[in-house]
């Protein structure tokens, strides 16, 4: 039996990059793909494009949420495939084999969670790499110094969500790396590393369109670690010291990263 992916996308007035997202999505190689849209009453054209991907769509709901995390969690609950990832609506798989290559780390039955590479890119100009995440292999005490998947890439077999939960909503911003720290820390699930970059993910997101943001970006993060007993204020700060080897690749070094994973 071939592996089905569930992909859910959350969106509220996207108009202006939904139509890649959805198109992205469209052309995986891997056909076993079940597209939920969860979006939140848009008012700015975002429903009139979601009309004219119906075919490719084999969920939507339409109505106010409660924010991002809200939606996701609608998605997840009307998911049916085997596993669960996420694609924005500001984002994009790097390459039309990228759902392949996450099936392919799925055959072994041991692997309940997948991950790869994610390339920030240009809000203006998604052509343009500004900051490259590689992730690196899975150990699970590399949680405790501060190191994530980018969430974008990141896979779940859907089991692991009906037993564990999905997005725990009095986090605004940081509620994706509180769920990361309950599978793979108090889960205890295995994680398998693609070292490819899977999605191209527009900058100018929630937690670092402002200071403030920023600011409260870390105290979620503090909380997540400590609501997952994993410490506190040394993750938080290890967590944000590594990201800054992102930002120092040279930027034509991101690109052909980028285009060999095609």
């Amino acid at each position: 039996m071939s592996l089905h992916i569930s992909v859910i996308t959350a969106v509220f007035n996207r108009a202006s990059t939904l139509d890649e997202a959805l198109q992205s999505v469209r052309a995986q190689s891997w056909r076993h793909v079940e597209h939920v849209v969860i979006d939140g009453g848009s008012t700015d054209g975002s429903l009139d494009i979601l009309a004219r991907h119906k075919h490719s769509i084999a969920q939507m709901v339409s109505e106010p949420d409660n924010g991002l995390y809200d939606a996701l969690n609608k998605g997840i609950s009307r998911a049916t495939g085997d596993v669960v990832g996420f694609m924005h609506a500001d984002d994009s798989y790097a390459t039309p084999q990228a759902l392949e290559r996450v099936a392919a780390a799925f055959e072994d039955p041991s692997v309940g969670a997948v991950y790869g590479d994610l390339v920030y890119v240009n809000k203006d100009d998604a052509s343009r790499v500004v900051r490259y995440w590689r992730a690196g292999a899975f150990r699970r005490s590399r949680l405790t110094h501060g190191w994530m998947p980018p969430h974008p890439t990141f896979y779940v077999r859907r089991e692991h969500y009906e037993r564990m939960g999905g997005f725990d909503t009095r986090f605004r911003i940081a509620a994706d790396y509180e769920n990361m720290l309950r599978i793979l820390w108090g889960g205890g699930v295995h994680a398998a590393y693609i070292p490819e970059v899977l999605v191209r993910m527009r900058t100018g997101g929630i937690s670092n369109r402002s200071l403030l943001n920023i600011v409260q970006k870390s105290r979620e993060d503090f909380a997540a670690l400590r609501q997952n007993g994993m410490g506190g204020l040394q993750g938080v700060l290890l967590k944000n010291v590594t990201k800054l080897p992102q930002f120092l690749t040279p930027g034509a070094r991101l690109q052909t990263a980028t285009r060999s994973a095609a």
